[in-house]
């Protein structure tokens, strides 16, 4: 797959609604990327939601990263 490739790996999302600042941003980006499989992490702070991007993504442990982080997650 080139670079300029318009495909994107599969993604999941959730919904994190205790994020409020750019701080908790970085740290839900922080934890979630060091998660197996994890490719890439797009958070959007408006609407509390957190695209996940990468293969053989497990949903438990990206839910535990977040966790981790200082946050609950729902799958979105």
């Amino acid at each position: 797959m080139s670079p300029s490739s318009t495909a994107s790996p599969p993604a999941v999302a959730f919904l994190v609604p205790g994020m409020t600042c750019d701080h908790c941003v970085a740290a839900v980006t922080e934890e979630v990327s060091r998660v197996a499989g994890v490719t890439a992490v797009d958070v959007d702070l408006a609407t509390k939601l957190v695209h996940v991007h990468g293969t053989a993504l497990d949903g438990a442990a990206l839910v535990a990263a977040i966790d981790e982080a200082g946050y609950d997650a729902v799958t979105a």
